[in-house]
This record gives structure tokens, C-alpha cells and sequence, in this order.
């Protein structure tokens, strides 16, 4: 069983702790206060190089101290008293992403891109870091929304904007999370966005490990901020999955993880990344235990925006039709025989 490569640009916590350890102990015989104040300046270092560990970290990987990848930013500013709208109250919404990049491609197009893929052991991940794949929800597809709002405005149901955004802005909704099953009300806020966070399906440091660092830096882009490869979750899943293959993580609910396998192998394939060993048998035993990769595919397929437009045309009709038999009942309309030709009718309507 092959094994995951450290990540060789930080020491491990453990590491650092055996390290403090074994450091030289002062003479017995020094001066007291000498001790002390060597002590102190070592403390002192010690606590400069943590903070400046935790800054690289939180800039340069996906994961702090403790190795987990967060793939997603909850760093927003509190807007609970924000003035906020529906889609249907937007005015001139800018683009939405396409709704089917929530989907996975059919099962034997899923079994066939498997069998494309190159087998072999992760590479080092020396040189990683999140700037590697561009700037953190880049605006890719230029339609003047990041890429984290676009994802929250494709997954989440029940959706308020903040207002003047265009249908960017999403302060609230609802998320039907794939990765538990769990049904997450989102409140964006630094407090409270955390509880639904932006996964990168196949992780950014695992795609550096299988292939990315052979990607133009275009390329990585587009694959950090790719809608194919990305999924709005619950925030603990994210972290549990940290940077983890299929070998190593599969979603709890059971019943989306034929999609998210699937998924997981399309983008592989888009991007020519490769796969472990393990990968690919946890991956082949997913999908032959599959009878569709979208189980849930009539739901995902009507578009949110089809959906609202629906609903108040819709409404507009019942308006309609209780206007009309209010008018019938009020003898305001009265519908006459079929004329001479006995095609059509004729509708009077009384001043």
C-alpha cells in the first residue's frame, strides 16, 4: 500500500515538540537570572516563529497546522442587517453557472474515464501551496460573481441576495447537503458561514500530488475554480475530508458517494491527473456497486431560476383565472355561442 507523501515545506507539530526536547539544557552552574533571561528569549522565539507559522500556513496551504484542507474562505463580514431580495426581485441578474456542473457524467462514461487514467504513486508535495492555483475564488467565467458566490447561487435553495448585487451576493439560503444529508440553513457572516463551506471534489494539494504540478498556471486555474470540481457541503465534513483521495474519504452518505466518485473521476480525467492504486479499486468498487451516478437527477436538472419563473408565472395565472370568475359571477363577462363558423368564440366583455 503506497503512502501519501509529508508535506516537506513545514515541520509537524509533533516534530516541533521532539525538537523542544531535545534542546541543550543550560549549565547548572550559569548565573540564575542569566538562565532566566535566555529562557525567556527562547520562549519569546518560540512563540514569533508559531505566529508566523500559523500566517504562512493560513496563506500559502489548505490545511494550518494540523494538515486538514479547508477549500473554502469564511471570512465574511457580518451582514445580518443587510437589505436582501429573491432572484425573482433581482433586477438584471448576472449569469448564473450552468446547474448540470452539479451533476456527474452517466455511469459507463464514469467507468470508461477510470479506465483512462494513469496508475501510479503520488509525487512529493514539495512546492505546493494554495497560490499555485491562482487567486482564491477567481471570476474564471467573467460573469462578475467569485466563484464561491456562484457555487452557493447553484446548490443552495431558498436563496437571498444582498441587494445591488445582481443576484451575487448570498447572505442566506438553504443547502440539502450531499456529504451528511443534513439540511444546513447558510448565514453568511464570519461567525456563521463556516457551517456551509466551498469543497474542491477532488482536493487542490491531492491534485498537486497527481499530475498539477505538470499544469500550466492557466490551467490550475481554471481547475481551482472549475464548477465541475466544486460542491457546496457541510463545513465539518470539508474538514474531516481534509485533502483526502477515494481511498481515504468517502462522503458518510452513502447514497451520493456513487456521485461523488464519479465526479471525482471526471475532473481527473479533464485534468489528465492520475490516480493511486488504492484510489482506483475503492473508486471501481463505488461505481460497479452503482445503478446511476445521479440519483437525484430530476430535482438537480430544473434550474433554480426555470424554477422561481415557473412558480410566479404560475401565480400570475391563478391571479388571472380568479379575476375571470369573479368577473363571471358579477355578470361583468359573459361568454356567447360559437359564430357562423362554429371555430370560434366570442367573448363580450360588459362596460
Amino acid at each position: 500500500m503506497s503512502k501519501k507523501p509529508a508535506n516537506n515545506n513545514l515541520p509537524s507539530l509533533q516534530e516541533l515538540q521532539q525538537l523542544q526536547r531535545n534542546l541543550p539544557k543550560l549549565p547548572d552552574s550559569m548565573d540564575p537570572q542569566k538562565k532566566r533571561l535566555i529562557y525567556g528569549l527562547l520562549a519569546l522565539l518560540a512563540i514569533i516563529l508559531l505566529i508566523v507559522g500559523m500566517i504562512y500556513v493560513s496563506k500559502h496551504g489548505e490545511g494550518g497546522l494540523f494538515g486538514s484542507e479547508s477549500s473554502t474562505s469564511a471570512t465574511d463580514d457580518d451582514d445580518a442587517n443587510v437589505a436582501t431580495e429573491t432572484l425573482s426581485e433581482v433586477k438584471n441578474p448576472y449569469k448564473a453557472v450552468d446547474p448540470a456542473t452539479a451533476l456527474a457524467p452517466d455511469l459507463a462514461t464514469a467507468k470508461s474515464e477510470l479506465a483512462s487514467l494513469q496508475v501510479k504513486d503520488w509525487a512529493p508535495k514539495t512546492g505546493y501551496s494554495r497560490d499555485q492555483f491562482g487567486p482564491a475564488w477567481d471570476d474564471v467565467d467573467g460573469n462578475k460573481c467569485n466563484t464561491r458566490d456562484d457555487i452557493l447561487r447553484r446548490d443552495l435553495t431558498n436563496i437571498r441576495f444582498k441587494v445591488k448585487t445582481h443576484a451575487c451576493t448570498v447572505i442566506t439560503g438553504t443547502l440539502a447537503d450531499p456529504y451528511t444529508g443534513k439540511t444546513i440553513e447558510f448565514k453568511r457572516g464570519k461567525k456563521t458561514s463556516a457551517a456551509v463551506q466551498i469543497d474542491h471534489v477532488v482536493a487542490l494539494s491531492n491534485a498537486w500530488q497527481t499530475g498539477a504540478q505538470d499544469l500550466s498556471a492557466e490551467q490550475r486555474r481554471q481547475l481551482a475554480n472549475d464548477p465541475e470540481n466544486l460542491l457546496a457541503v457541510d463545513g465539518p465534513a470539508n474538514q474531516q475530508k481534509s485533502d483526502a483521495d477515494a481511498s481515504e474519504w468517502l462522503p458518510s452518505n452513502a447514497s451520493y458517494r456513487c456521485t461523488y466518485v464519479a465526479r471525482q473521476v471526471h475532473v481527473k480525467a479533464k485534468y489528465k491527473l492520475w490516480v493511486t492504486a488504492d484510489e482506483k479499486k475503492v473508486m471501481e468498487r463505488t461505481l460497479n456497486s452503482c445503478k446511476d451516478t445521479n440519483p437525484t437527477i430530476t430535482s438537480q436538472l430544473l434550474d433554480k431560476e426555470t424554477k422561481e419563473v415557473v412558480c410566479k408565472t404560475l401565480d400570475t395565472i391563478i391571479e388571472n383565472q380568479k379575476a375571470i370568475l369573479q368577473g363571471v359571477a358579477s355578470g361583468q363577462i359573459t361568454f356567447l355561442n360559437k359564430s357562423k363558423g362554429g371555430e370560434e368564440l366570442n367573448e363580450s366583455i360588459r362596460e
